[in-house]
């Protein structure tokens, strides 16, 4: 079994409703994420999967939550934008678009910080 990790950021901004401390505040932060991508094995030439697949899936994903307020997207609707939420949400869409036979996600984390992360895996 193989993993494979790729790594990007975006930037947007949240508020946590219900919350009682400074994050009930609009505020923003630099968000870092990385998936991990389970893969049973490697093709002829020692390949599991190409970075370049799981880079354009992930910028894809990002696109649509950069430089936005992330309690005004749909998927938030219901629930606040906090970073276990967001990890869930970018899992689930990860799951959806990787059609890659033999690759499965594995994890996705995301940082909202340089020192706090979250990860979310079924």
């Amino acid at each position: 079994m193989y993993k494979l990790n790729v790594t990007s950021q975006f930037s947007a901004a949240h508020q946590l409703k219900g919350y009682e401390g400074a994050c009930k505040n609009l505020h923003g932060h630099n968000w870092k994420v990385r998936v991990g991508i389970l893969c049973e094995k490697t093709d002829d030439i020692g390949m599991t999967i190409d970075f370049g697949i799981v880079k354009e899936i992930m910028e894809n994903i990002l696109a649509k939550l950069d430089h936005s307020l992330l309690n005004d997207h749909d998927c938030f609707a219901e629930e606040n934008p906090t970073s276990e939420n967001i990890a869930q949400y970018l899992y689930v869409q990860f799951k959806s678009r990787l059609t890659e036979q033999n690759c499965q996600v594995a994890d996705v984390e995301v940082w909202e910080s340089d020192r706090s992360s979250m990860v979310y895996f079924e």
